[in-house]
């Protein structure tokens, strides 16, 4: 038996900001629900109130958003570049080019985001970076070195 897909749920203080985070990176709405059921469009909210989920999709990669639950929030800031001991949730991206990681991270700074790691090539044959979601979740955004 093997598994086709893995799909995090993160706790984000709000759907609609969470995910407008994401599109700036490239991402597009998937499906958005709240009290009175399934909201068309993947709207941030209809006349039954603000989504409470939702998710997020790329390409094959897809990431669920919960309103206030399922997991945490980051609360610890990195106190350095690459600083590790944080909490919220970690979990790797991958792009298809190294050069794609320099291109994410070029998009990401225009954007005010929050990179705590710039991008750098890793002796374990990878280039990455790493970007913090404005809810303390931690994004390495990677590429293998090869992949040219």
């Amino acid at each position: 038996m093997s598994v086709q897909s893995v799909t995090p749920v993160l706790n984000v203080s709000s759907g609609g900001v969470s995910t407008a985070w994401f599109e700036l990176l490239g991402w597009k709405r998937g499906f958005s629900w709240n009290d009175g059921g399934m909201i068309c469009g993947g709207a941030d909210s209809n006349e039954h109130g603000a989504a409470g989920f939702g998710s997020v999709c790329s390409g094959k990669a897809e990431v669920c958003l919960c309103h206030g639950g399922q997991g945490s929030l980051g609360t610890i800031l990195p106190n350095f570049p690459g600083d590790d001991a944080t909490d919220g949730v970690w979990m790797s991206r991958w792009m298809e080019l190294a050069a794609d990681v320099d291109a994410l991270h070029a998009i990401a700074v225009a954007n005010g985001m929050t990179v705590t790691y710039p991008p750098a090539n890793k002796p374990w044959g990878v280039r990455e970076f790493h970007l913090r979601h404005p809810d303390g979740h931690m994004f390495r955004v990677s590429a293998g070195l090869n992949a040219e």
